[in-house]
């Protein structure tokens, strides 16, 4: 089906919509839930889950975990008009882009609320991390907002949060905390960064669920460099609608793990083959795979993920240089053109 006028005139106006203040107090609806993609599931559809046998891998496949790809390195040199990206670790990346440094979701923690411990260490030593510009958050989930992780920034840090977030970062100490809407933008020091959307959901208590929003980011420099990090997200038509809106996505930051069983995990964790093709979607010109090999959320084998993402980009034809799935702890520079 085409895009009619109208819909490329939206679209045109997100892409262009004016930064809003940084820090700027805002009032939100109760609930987000009427942008819930799919229900959520119920009691029965979890107890269901557990009788066929719940959400972790087995213990034969569990015995692959040693074969996680690890390979800490020193991060990159780069100057104001260098992107590069560093796993840490799930959804957790040290951005660097337009000279400021940026963390996507960091757990620097070992252990988070009702998960077994990471099965990978943290990609990069915190010690070792410059100077921290900015953080993005794209939900309240404990494996995205880690409290233990953002007590060690200095409370002055700039988060930029989901709308309705911004409360529970300010009870922390936190001063400059920008909080946004879907299809809003903020700037900091030349780097804009638009909230977009993600078929996903929130809850962080028994009585939050979808009190706040959920989303992922775009992230553009002064040279048009742009790089999406996806957070956590299901597949479907937001894919299609963010590549319109900012068009030229350099890198997309993808969600790979933590999709099985399907009938339950569908709606909210895109599969590799889903992810590969919501890359397509965006019309990307690269994917990093993330959100495996560090928690085991789900009960697909391990490297199963790594696997499958590697099989879906080589069945696209499009060339492997493409395709930057990264060992926990990895680097990589994003080439500019001459």
């Amino acid at each position: 089906m085409g895009v009619s006028m109208t819909d490329q005139t939206d679209q045109t106006e997100r892409a262009l919509a004016e930064p809003r203040p940084l820090g700027e107090r805002r009032v939100w609806p109760r609930s987000f839930a009427d942008r819930l993609t799919a229900p959520l599931p119920g009691f029965r559809e979890m107890a269901r889950t557990l009788r066929q046998g719940g959400l972790r891998p087995t213990a034969e496949s569990l015995a692959t975990v040693p074969g996680l790809p690890v390979e800490p390195g020193p991060l990159p040199d780069v100057d104001a008009d260098t992107v590069a990206v560093t796993w840490a670790g799930h959804a957790s990346w040290v951005l660097r882009i337009g000279g400021l440094t940026v963390l996507t979701d960091p757990v620097w923690s070992e252990k988070i609320l009702g998960t077994p411990a990471r099965v990978t260490p943290v990609g990069v030593a915190w010690e070792e991390l410059p100077h921290i510009d900015a953080v993005v958050i794209s939900h309240n989930h404990y494996d995205h907002l880690d409290a233990p992780t953002l007590k060690r920034l200095p409370r002055d840090t700039p988060l930029f949060v989901p709308a309705g977030l911004a409360r529970w970062c300010r009870r922390r100490g936190f001063s400059h905390v920008t909080e946004l809407d879907w299809w809003e933008a903020a700037e900091l020091r030349g780097v804009r960064l638009d909230f977009v959307p993600a078929h996903h959901w929130s809850k962080r208590t028994l009585t939050d669920t979808c009190r706040s929003l959920w989303g992922g980011w775009v992230l553009s420099d002064r040279n048009g460099q742009r790089v999406y990090f996806a957070g956590d997200t299901g597949y479907g038509h937001w894919f299609t609608e963010i590549g319109r809106a900012h068009p030229g996505i350099d890198l997309a930051l993808l969600p790979i793990g933590a999709y099985d069983p399907r009938a339950m995990l569908s709606p909210v964790h895109t599969d590799p083959e889903e992810a590969v093709q919501a890359c397509l979607d965006l019309g990307a010109a690269a994917m990093a795979p993330m959100h495996w090999a560090t928690f085991l959320l789900s009960a697909e084998p391990p490297l199963e993920p790594l696997a499958r993402v590697r099989a879906a980009w080589a069945a696209t034809g499009r060339p492997r240089e493409g395709l930057w799935d990264l060992p926990v702890g990895a680097s990589r520079v994003l080439s500019r053109e001459p």
